[in-house]
């Protein structure tokens, strides 16, 4: 065969394709756009904080309004701070918050109602079991297992220890 007829050598690298690993991150850092840590920071206490403020007066509403102990209103102030977060979400308005505040919206109560009900939301089409309860519990399954064991665990060591007047 002749030079001419030979195919072209792939083997060989083209000096414009081969880019080591530390060049490429240095080129992709210099076309990533910058992050504000310190406004994100702030949306997220400012934000977080109005849930907790919200859910703090929710709470004294309770204690002044029914007489309630601050322990006896601690239960409907959750209820009332997870029904405001389905309704929220139900309108879609949890999510434009959640993408201002970023993670000061997660505050525990609303933050898992969201995503609960978000879940929910997304997959009513598959139906009630397979679409509604799986997905939805994708999630809330492994938080409520966590939840179990860490207080299983927690309620050993107490009783070990003494606490609570139960001694092993």
């Amino acid at each position: 065969m002749s030079d001419q007829t030979k195919s072209p050598d792939t083997s060989a690298k083209s000096p414009a394709l081969s880019v080591e690993a530390n060049e490429y991150k240095q080129i992709a850092s210099k076309h990533e756009p910058s992050r504000p840590v310190f406004k994100n920071c702030i949306r997220a206490f400012l934000v977080g904080g109005t849930i907790c403020l919200i859910g703090q007066c929710i709470q004294q509403a309770f204690v002044s309004g029914f007489h309630m102990t601050q322990k006896d209103a601690a239960s409907p102030t959750v209820a009332v701070l997870i029904l405001a977060s389905v309704i929220l979400t139900c309108f879609g308005v949890y999510d434009k918050i959640a993408q201002f505040a970023g993670a000061g919206s997660a505050v525990p109560v609303t933050g898992f109602a969201n995503s609960m009900c978000s879940a929910a939301l997304e997959h009513r089409a598959e139906g009630l079991v397979l679409g509604v309860g799986a997905n939805m519990f994708k999630l809330a399954g492994s938080v409520i297992v966590f939840g179990v064991v860490a207080a299983f665990i927690i309620g050993v060591i107490y009783a070990c220890l003494g606490f609570g007047g139960y001694h092993l």
